[in-house]
C-alpha cells in the first residue's frame, strides 16, 4: 500500500471563473486521499481558481512533492500550462532542496476504460449494450492534436471488447462533432457519457443542447437535473445522459495509481 508520510501531494484542476461546480471533484478526491492518510499534505491547485498554481508550492512544507494533472488528456494543458506554472521543466524538477515529481494525467490511466464501462452501465440499466451506441465525449481543440487522443483510445479498447454495438468518439471542438451522433450511431439506445473531470458548463448546459435533450442552455449545474430524467426520446431513440466520469469516486484511487506507476518508472 501506497505510504508518503515525507511527501505532498498536489492535485491540480482546471476550475472555472463562473461556475463553482467545476472544481467540486477534485476537492472530493483531494478529501479522500486526506482521509486515508496517505501523503503528509494533500492539496489542489487550479488554472481558473484558487488556490492558483503559481501559489501552490508555496502552501505546502515537504521537500518531495508529487504533482497529479487531473486533466483528460494529455495536451496544452498538461504539456505547456502545468509545467510553466509551476516553473517544472520536465518529470523530474529540482529546485534547491525540493524534489517535484510530475505524474501523468488521470486521463491516461488503463482504469478509464473499466470506470467509463461502469458509468455507462450505470446510466442504462437493464438497456442491452447490443442494441447500444457509447458515444464517449470529448472536448477536443485545435490547440493541440493530442487533445482527442484520450478519448480515440478508449474508443479503441472498448470497441475491441464487443460489448455494445457501436462506440464512437464525439467531440465538442472537432470532427465527428457531437451533434453529428444522429448520423453516425444506428442503434435505438444512446448512452452517452462525457469524458470530463467534472460536471461544469459543458456537461450540464452545452452538451444537452448538442444531443438535442435540451432546446437551449439552462440553469447553473447545482440546479439542473439533468441527469435524473434518463431517459430522452431524440430523433426516435432513447438516449442516456451520463455525469462526467471524474465524478467517480475511484478516481481518487487513479491519482494514487498514477503516484505508484512515477515512483515505478522513476525509481523513487
Amino acid at each position: 500500500m501506497l505510504s508518503k508520510p515525507d511527501s505532498a501531494l498536489v492535485i491540480v484542476g482546471h476550475g472555472s471563473t463562473v461556475n463553482p461546480d467545476s472544481a467540486t471533484p477534485t476537492f472530493a478526491h483531494a478529501d479522500e486521499i486526506k482521509r486515508r492518510g496517505v501523503f503528509g499534505e494533500v492539496v489542489c491547485a487550479f488554472w481558473k481558481e484558487e488556490p492558483s498554481l503559481r501559489q501552490v508550492l508555496y502552501t505546502v512544507e515537504s521537500d518531495d512533492v508529487y504533482v497529479v494533472p487531473n486533466f483528460i488528456s494529455e495536451g496544452y494543458f498538461t504539456q505547456k500550462v502545468i509545467p510553466r506554472e509551476l516553473d517544472v521543466t520536465g518529470k523530474v524538477t529540482f529546485r534547491r532542496t525540493r524534489k517535484i515529481k510530475y505524474c501523468e494525467p488521470v486521463g491516461n490511466h488503463p482504469r478509464m476504460t473499466e470506470l467509463l464501462l461502469h458509468r455507462a452501465a450505470e446510466v442504462a440499466p437493464g438497456i442491452s449494450p447490443r442494441e447500444t451506441s457509447l458515444l464517449i465525449i470529448g472536448h477536443g481543440t485545435s490547440l493541440n492534436e493530442n487533445s482527442g487522443a484520450a478519448v480515440k483510445e478508449q474508443v479503441q479498447r472498448i470497441a475491441a471488447r464487443g460489448d455494445y454495438a457501436e462506440v464512437f468518439g464525439v467531440f465538442m471542438e472537432e470532427e465527428p462533432f457531437v451533434t453529428d451522433w444522429r448520423k453516425i450511431a444506428s442503434q435505438p439506445h444512446i448512452v452517452a457519457v462525457p469524458f470530463f473531470v467534472s460536471d461544469g458548463l459543458h456537461s450540464y448546459q452545452d452538451i444537452p443542447v448538442l444531443l438535442g435533450i435540451e432546446a437551449e442552455p439552462t440553469q447553473a449545474a447545482s440546479k439542473m437535473d439533468v441527469f435524473r430524467r434518463n431517459p430522452y426520446r431524440v430523433a426516435g431513440r432513447s438516449l442516456f445522459y451520463a455525469s462526467a466520469i471524474g465524478t467517480e469516486p475511484l478516481f481518487a484511487d487513479v491519482i494514487l495509481d498514477q503516484v505508484a506507476a512515477f515512483d515505478s518508472e522513476f525509481a523513487a
